[in-house]
């Protein structure tokens, strides 16, 4: 056994620490926490100073007892979780846990997985930090019970199966609100103008007029008075300017950035970024700082010199503007800035080169620029033209690297270069234009820009942007938006070569595409929660806890005070609330059916959004319609509403039977028989046709269609929301893109599924590892179950992986031999008698 424990939270990131330490030191992982409140219960005792009620889970409890028993071993522990409040909480669980001996066992962090940083960690060790341990305590306490005891509120007042939670009910709001300001706007349409002139040797350039028409009539008098008038350069001007780069990556910044330049999400970003991490290429991903170590600074000064040159070298430092940048003690940056393309799959190699480029380039000169403004004015009217161009005269930090923009404006009004023109000179004009264009309404959230406003109210940090977003998109209460816009008509006037002529184009708008939609659930909830718990739901509330947090974090406020302070006003408003308030269900009343006069209205239903006709109050039950997938609550019309009752429409007979489209709670579907079709995306069950329905039906069919055999099983594939898969002996096995989907061959049929039985006999094997029972694959698909000395061969009919840990008990008891009973000696009557 080797002297010494190492013990990290990933088995990636073991295994390149392994690399650097010799043979003295063993390093093994905990998986993340093992140990956490339980998930059935409340877990904290409030009226006991908040204490938590901390747990092993049965699945941590082999590896728990396997560490314990190692740790014995060793005469030194080293805890190595993350440096951030999660990384010191993962270190504290494992000394409770594993009754560690305080003398033999010590903390270090490191913020890259490098020889240098490990060893420099362990020259250096330290005690587990208790503030931050408590600053994670407080999170999770508050976090547990915000969504314990305001979820049942939900179930109560509006649907079973409800969550809450601090961080991600502040993130919906954020995302209703936005989507209210959009439904609230009215587009003004007005006339821009924009002209093309060529100079007297010939280059053409683009000019524009400042202000904009209201009216197509004001645009077309403008028009008029530019009819035979001569131009001139009437200003000139040039002044030097420049661009200077961005400070090096944090969390939220990297998962913007990603998010511009590689249509990475939140979640996959930082999925990467653990990898390059545990692989030691970048320095940890979850930090709010934009510093710098000297090491970094000094290695990154050589790389731009040997690259670009001296010219371009400019040592920078940056300060960041969060509060609570205290977690890690350095940006996101790649660990050898020498090391510029090292072999990655794709999705690592991109994220590691924007890394690699953005941390060059903080570390580099400025652009230098010279910026011309050019002012055009005609002899007919005083309004002038204006043209603004840019010519980079040093390209500085720019060689390397160009932050991305979020706002579409400003994605357009990129400057371009401007010919060569003298004050005083006669420009020809080709043509002028009043195009009508119409304000925009606020954008909706990317995932990356909601990260960008939750950092700028203070809401979250680095750890829980990711989650966060997950956790709203599962919970069904924001979707991902999939229109593409919709065409809206525009007009636009020329006037060239003396006359005035009138377009009608067209142009999409309102694309959801990627965008942040709150569902009509998530507004429901959102407007419950506001109205009844102001403050859970307040931003500033949510970014002081932050604060709190961090206070805690440097030992400046108890965690339990802050505890007793936060509840003792939120459970007696829990109590008031589940009691008194009225239940919700965003209803609408649209109007009166015209047959039987009933009232009609929108409301949600067990099932979802749904048309109801009728009240409970009337003689007969009311009547109901599912909505569908892309109408809302809030928009759906009275038309639309009643259309919804036409269903099911009856399209006609196909082999037999009979085929209908309707609407169902998991959304359209054509049904045929007793078989239930899910329609595509474009299908609409109120204008679908007998021949569509049919090509649906058909490749229904021939997607459940076994397409292989295995062990006399019949293998079928499809898609589901975890991408491809395919589906053999009750057991789902996805696809992964090593694979083609389209065309897998026996071998990989039965690769796939050999690996998926063996994943499925290690979780047998981590369940049974306590018992002192394990799985042997033995020959021709067959297993056997061993403890000790004891070996159970099963049949080839028996799968070990579907058996519970009682069978495989039971087996081993049978095959267990019976100690023969010692003969009673004889008493001396019997023998006697004998």
């Amino acid at each position: 056994m080797a002297k010494n424990l190492v013990i990290v939270e990933s088995p990636a990131k073991a295994k390149t620490i392994e690399k650097f330490l010799g043979k003295d030191y063993k390093v093994e992982s905990s998986f993340g926490h093992i140990a956490d409140l339980p998930s059935k219960e409340l877990g904290v005792d409030v009226d006991n100073d908040f204490k938590p009620k901390y747990i092993v889970d049965k699945d941590k409890q082999a590896l728990v007892k396997k560490l314990r028993d190692l740790a014995k071993k060793a005469d030194t522990i080293w805890l190595a979780s993350d440096e951030d409040r999660e990384g010191e909480a993962i270190s504290w669980h494992l000394a409770e846990e594993l009754d560690l001996d305080k003398d033999k066992t010590k903390r270090i962090v490191f913020n890259s997985v490098t020889k240098s940083a490990i060893q420099k960690a362990i020259e250096n060790p330290r005690e587990i930090n208790y503030n931050l341990v408590n600053a994670q305590q407080a999170r999770r306490v508050l976090d547990r019970l915000v969504g314990y005891q305001l979820s049942p509120v939900l179930w109560k007042k509006i649907k079973p199966g409800l969550s809450a939670g601090r961080v991600q009910s502040v993130a919906v709001r954020l995302i209703v609100e936005r989507e209210r300001d959009i439904d609230a706007f009215t587009p003004e349409g007005s006339f821009k103008i924009s002209a093309e002139f060529k100079t007297a040797s010939g280059n053409v350039f683009t000019a524009k007029v400042g202000k904009s028409f209201g009216t197509k009539e004001e645009a077309n008098s403008f028009l008029e008075k530019n009819i035979g008038a001569a131009f001139t350069v009437g200003k000139l001007d040039k002044k030097p300017a420049k661009k200077s780069p961005s400070a090096p990556f944090t969390t939220s910044t990297l998962q913007q950035e990603a998010s511009r330049k590689l249509y990475f999400s939140v979640g996959r970003t930082m999925q990467v970024a653990q990898r390059l991490y545990e692989a030691g290429l970048i320095t940890y991903m979850r930090t709010d700082s934009v510093n710098l170590s000297n090491e970094a600074v000094n290695s990154a000064k050589e790389a731009v010199v040997k690259n670009y040159g001296e010219k371009y070298s400019k040592i920078r430092s940056f300060v960041g503007k969060s509060k609570g940048a205290q977690e890690a003690h350095e940006a996101i940056r790649p660990t050898e800035m020498g090391n510029q393309s090292p072999s990655l799959e794709r999705d690592q190699s991109k994220l590691y080169d924007l890394i690699w480029k953005r941390t060059i380039a903080s570390q580099m000169s400025d652009a230098q620029l010279e910026r011309t403004n050019v002012k055009i004015q005609a002899d007919k009217h005083d309004v002038e033209f204006t043209a603004n161009g840019e010519v980079i005269t040093f390209d500085g930090f720019l060689k390397v690297y160009l932050e991305g923009v979020d706002d579409e404006d400003l994605a357009d009004e990129q400057e371009g270069m401007l010919p060569a023109m003298k004050l005083g000179e006669t420009l020809q004009n080709n043509y002028i234009t009043a195009t009508e264009r119409f304000s925009r309404p606020p954008y909706r959230f990317t995932e990356a820009t909601l990260v960008k406003k939750l950092e700028e109210l203070g809401i979250g940090r680095p750890s829980t942007y990711a989650p966060t977003i997950s956790t709203i998109l599962n919970r069904g209460y924001v979707e991902k938006g999939t229109v593409e816009g919709s065409e809206r008509k525009y007009t636009q006037l020329l006037l060239e070569e003396g006359s005035i002529k009138e377009k009608g184009l067209t142009e999409m708008v309102g694309s959801e595409k990627g965008k942040m939609v709150p569902t009509d659930i998530g507004m429901i909830v959102t407007d419950f929660l506001v109205a009844n718990f102001a403050t859970i739901l307040d931003y500033n509330f949510t970014a002081k806890v932050e604060q709190d947090f961090d206070e805690i974090a440097s030992g400046d406020e108890d965690w339990k005070k802050m505890m007793k302070n936060f509840y003792k006003d939120f459970h007696p408003n829990v109590l008031d609330v589940e009691e008194n308030a009225d239940r919700a269900s965003g209803e609408r009343i649209l109007g009166k059916d015209p047959k039987s006069g009933k009232q009609v209205s929108v409301r949600l239903g067990r099932f979802g959004p749904m048309v109801q006709v009728g009240t409970v109050d009337d003689e007969e039950k009311p009547t109901f319609a599912s909505l569908l997938p892309d109408q809302s609550l809030n928009t759906i019309t009275y038309e639309q509403a009643m259309d919804l009752f036409k269903l099911p429409r009856k399209l006609g007979v196909y082999e037999g039977e009979e085929v209908e489209a309707n609407v169902g709670r998991f959304g359209p579907y054509v049904k045929f028989g007793k078989k239930f079709i899910s329609m595509e995306k474009e299908d609409d069950p109120m204008e679908i046709d007998m021949d569509r329905a049919v090509e649906l039906i058909v490749a229904k069919e021939k997607a459940d269609a076994p397409i292989a055999e295995y062990e006399g099983k019949a293998v079928q594939k499809g898609t589901g929301r975890f991408g491809p898969f395919i589906k053999w002996d009750g057991m789902f096995i996805n696809v992964n893109k090593k694979y083609d989907f389209d065309n897998l061959s026996q071998e990989d049929i039965v690769e796939l599924i050999e690996v998926k039985k063996q994943k499925e006999i290690d979780k047998v094997v981590q369940n049974w590892e306590e018992e002192g029972i394990r799985i042997e694959k033995a020959r021709w698909g067959r297993h056997n179950i061993i403890k000790g000395k004891i070996k159970v061969e099963l049949a080839k009919s028996v799968d070990a992986t579907k058996m519970t840990l009682k069978q495989a008990s039971e087996l081993i008891e049978k095959k267990t031999p019976k100690k023969k009973a010692k003969a009673k000696p004889k008493t001396k009557a019997k023998a006697k008698k004998k």
